[in-house]
Parts: C-alpha cells; structure tokens; sequence
C-alpha cells in the first residue's frame, strides 16, 4: 500500500524561498572583492538570484549544462548558487588554489559553458580561457566599474532582468552541484551533487547534534565556497533563517576576527590552519570573541594543543568533524553524549580528538584486508567505508573507480577505528601511514603530541626508509612567532606521550609545510622533497 502523501521534490531554490518568505530581513554580510562590506537580506538574495537566473536562460544556459565560477565567498557566489541550480544547470566551482594546469583540465574535463570570476583571477582567466574550448562566455562578479576589459559584467546582467521568474520544475534527483577532489594522485576527480542529496545533507547539518543552527545563529564560514559547498552551510544558513556572513577572499586572522566581533558571529567552521591565525592574532592583541558558541573544525585533524586554545580564548565549544568531498562533504561530528556530563577537561580533550559519531544517513564500517567488518571496540583498525544518501556512487565521466565496493561502499582511503560508543577515530590516510616493522604507527597522533608542546603550531609525520624496520617517523616541525625549541627536546617531549617504539628518529624544524588547495599538509610533496634532499 502506498502512502497518501503529496510528492513535492527536494529541490534548492526552495530553501531561498523559505529564507525569503519566513526570514526575509535576516541579513547575508559580505567583505567584498572590491573592498567594501556589502550587506541585503535573503529577500534581495532571492530577487537577484531570479535575475541572475533569468539573465544564464538569456546567455542561452540549458539543463545540463555547466557553469563554472572561479570565486570567492561572496554575495554574488551565493546567488550563483541558487540561480544556477535553480534552472537545472549545474553549478561547477573550480578551487582556484589548483595549479593552473589542474583548473584547465576540471573546466575542459566538465565541458563548462560559462564561466563566472571574481576580479581577483582576471588575468589568469585571460590566460586560461584560450585553452578552454567548451567555454563560450565569461563573466566577471562585479560592477562596470571594477570590469576587466573582454568579459561580461555580472551587475549589468542582473540589472537587465527582472525578478518576475518562476523556477522551474525539476526532478530532486537531477545534477545540481559538481566539484573536484584535490590532492589527490593524478587528475582530480569530479563530485556530481544533486538536488535532493543536498537539500537532505543541509538538513542533517543544522540537527543540535551537528552544526545545531538556527534562525538565532550567525554563522561565519571560513570554508570557501569553491571547494566542498563551504561545507554546505550557503544552504544551511537560509534553511534555518540564520545570518550568513560570508568573508571573500581574505582568511587571515585580523580579518576573520575583525567580521566576527563586528557582525557577532555564534558559529564559525574552518580548517585547522586558520584558527592557528586567529589564536596568534588574539593572543597578539589580548582580543576575545565573545559571541562565539560553537567552531567546527575539519578537513585535517586539529591537535589537543589547538582545541584547548580554542575553548580556552574563544570560549566556545569546538565540534571536530570529518568529511569528504564525495560525502557532500559532512561524514561524522564530535558532540558529547548525555553520559559525557560532567566529564574532566583531560577526558573532554581526548573525546574531542576522535573525529565524531555518525549522523543518520551515514552508515560507517571498518574493514580489514580480507573486507571483513571489525568490531566496534576503539582497537581495531581496519578501512574505513561510508554509503548514504549524499555519498558519493561514482564520480563524474569515470565508472568502475576502485574506491566504490561491489556491495555499494565508499572506500574513503582513511585507516579508522569505532568506539563502543560510536566515535570514529582516523588513525592515517592509508597512504600517509607509517609501517615499522610490520606494525602501523598513526601519524596523527604523533602530531598531536608534538604539537601539546608550546612551542610548536604546525607539523607533519611522515615515514621515511629505513633498513632494518621498513619505515621510521620523521616529524617536521613549524615553531610559533617568538618561540624557540631544541629537535631534541621535542623529540623527549613526544616519547612521553607515544609508545616508546613510536618516538621519530628524528624531529626537524622547518620555516613552513606545503598547505594544499583545501587547507590540509601535502604529505605527498614532503616526501617528494625528502626524497630530493635527505637528511645529511
């Protein structure tokens, strides 16, 4: 027997609608390209997104179709979203961190019709665009005033259209969203999101167990809208009526703390490195952010040392969180259980070091070599799969990709273990993993203890060769502003923290770590540079 209940698809423009209908005055602020803060409510968005749809059917955009943007968190960005999506195009945002080659090769690899950039990326669009042939027309996301010369001019597309627009009707199952993993060996490879997965991830991410946002939140991303949906939250937000205060181009610390003190942010999310920039600058400034309730952070592992920096000068709780790209990107979240009350700050800091629990649909399960499931018991690791309903089944123009299971499994690539209670804890990706003498040594706890010293901000294990155990840990090292610590020191400071069989042969101070397109250590490169120029 089927139900009798209406079938209304999922879709995208409806969240704007609900966001302009229920929380019309709830402001999205943002530090623009050009310079200036520039703020409207979700009503205008809503407006101007129809505009913008109206102007691509007049650009001669179809279902289908691609369209990319090079850009920034912006305004303009988040009406992209909507207006493009809206039509039944698919919305292709290129991170413009790639190398050159690598955004040339995702641009032709999905066929774009149009692209759309910041004028930040002008003369690289100058450049580039020769070598794209699928893209007919480009766009640049400002004011006639601010326009490089060539391309059309996004403000005088929007002002020849009218708001009067009707969204069309679409399947919820229909492509809505592409993006491409980075760091990854060889090519990137293509995310396809639809309608009906994002609307559905949106709705997990606002749940009191996850981003837990409301219309009384504001919410500061410092995820880039280029890479992962921001981690979705540009959906999120106006799902909820929450204020959206989106930063442009400009992370560094003064920034993110001068937009969230002044438009008093209550959530904030990022990648590890940038609350790194935000600590040093409080701690350089004696500055607080007083109306911070909740940060997540992702996209690489934060250390104890960096959590409790967190907690302690911005008062708020920290969320870790894991995810993917080919998961929408959100996979699990750290928040307490009611049994965790009361918990001592130590025990509270070792919770908050596992990745999290899952949500409803995300199904987790740790496999060994032979794909025999492991148990829920915090000590046996195994690979880590994921399915549901926003993971991803395949990736773009590529079938039979071996990190999808005959059984329908992502195979994410991570080594993990599950707790009794549910918690995930990432031990290695399974190729930055270090083997020494047969047993596995977890890079990232290494990190973490190195990185509990008060020296230290930054740093990377790495394996490197050795003749009688394989492998043995190298851990490269980053040293706050004005500090100053011995690779010996360091060195005993990890051996009382680690099995004394884990403790580096060797810890090196360096100036910087190569910083990936997202956010995270390219692990990779050290071990293309250390193999260039070893250790003397």
């Amino acid at each position: 027997m089927r139900a009798l209940m209406m079938d209304r698809p999922l879709t995208l423009p409806s969240i704007l609608e609900h966001a302009a209908l229920y929380h019309g005055d709830r402001e999205v602020v943002t530090r623009t390209v050009e310079g200036p803060i520039h703020r409207y409510s979700y009503r205008d968005a809503l407006a101007r997104a129809k505009q913008m749809a109206r102007a691509l059917l007049r650009l001669g955009v179809k279902p289908g179709d691609r369209v990319a943007t090079l850009a920034w968190s912006t305004h303009r960005h988040f009406e992209l979203y909507f207006a493009v999506t809206g039509i039944g195009a698919v919305l292709h945002t290129i991170n413009p961190r790639l190398h050159e080659d690598q955004i040339v090769w995702v641009a032709n690899h999905a066929e774009d019709a149009v692209l759309f950039f910041d004028i930040t990326f002008a003369d690289e669009v100058a450049r580039l665009a020769p070598r794209m042939p699928t893209v007919r027309t480009v766009v640049a996301m400002t004011d006639a005033a601010h326009a490089p010369a060539g391309a059309l001019v996004y403000e005088d597309l929007i002002a020849a259209e009218t708001a009067d627009f009707d969204w069309p009707e679409l399947d919820e199952r229909q492509a809505s969203g592409l993006c491409y993993t980075s760091g990854t060996t060889g090519n990137p490879k293509g995310v396809l999101y639809g309608h009906r997965s994002t609307v559905i991830h949106a709705l997990a991410l606002a749940l009191p167990d996850a981003f837990d946002l409301s219309a009384r939140d504001t919410v500061l991303p410092c995820a880039q809208m280029y890479h992962a949906n921001a981690w979705c939250t540009p959906y999120a937000a106006p799902l909820v009526g929450a204020k959206l205060v989106l930063p442009g181009r400009q992370l560094d610390g003064p920034s993110i703390c001068d937009l969230a003190t002044g438009e008093g942010a209550t959530f904030l999310l990022g990648v590890p490195t940038i609350w790194v920039g935000v600590l040093d600058h409080l701690d350089q400034t004696g500055g607080r952010l007083s109306t911070v309730r909740n940060v997540a952070i992702g996209g690489s592992a934060p250390t104890a040392a960096l959590i409790d920096r967190v907690e302690e000068k911005l008062g708020a709780t920290v969320r870790q969180i894991w995810g993917m790209t080919e998961m929408s990107p959100l996979g699990v979240i750290n928040t307490a259980l009611p049994e965790h009350a009361g918990e001592d700050p130590g025990a509270a800091t070792r919770r908050k070091l596992k990745q999290g629990r899952g949500l409803w649909g995300v199904d987790l399960r740790i496999v060994d070599e032979a794909g025999v499931e492991q148990p829920r018991d915090g000590q046996s690791p195994g690979a880590l799969q994921v399915r549901g309903p926003w993971t991803a089944s395949a990736y773009f123009k590529q079938d039979g990709a071996a990190a999808f299971t005959e059984d329908g499994w992502f195979d994410t690539g991570d080594i993990a273990t599950i707790d009794a209670e549910g918690y995930l804890r990432l031990t290695d990706r399974a190729k930055d993993v270090i083997k020494s003498g047969g047993e596995w040594i977890s890079t990232l706890d290494l990190e973490d203890a190195v990185c509990s010293h008060p020296a230290v901000a930054m740093a990377a294990a790495v394996g490197v060769p050795h003749p009688k155990w394989d492998e043995r840990p190298l851990l490269l090292v980053v040293l706050r502003p004005g500090h100053s610590a011995e690779p010996e020191a360091l060195k005993a400071h990890v051996a009382d923290r680690v099995a004394r069989w884990w403790t580096p042969d060797e810890v090196r101070i360096v100036d910087a770590l190569p910083i990936g397109p997202t956010g995270k250590v390219l692990k990779r490169e050290l071990r293309e540079q250390l193999a260039i120029a070893p250790a003397s």
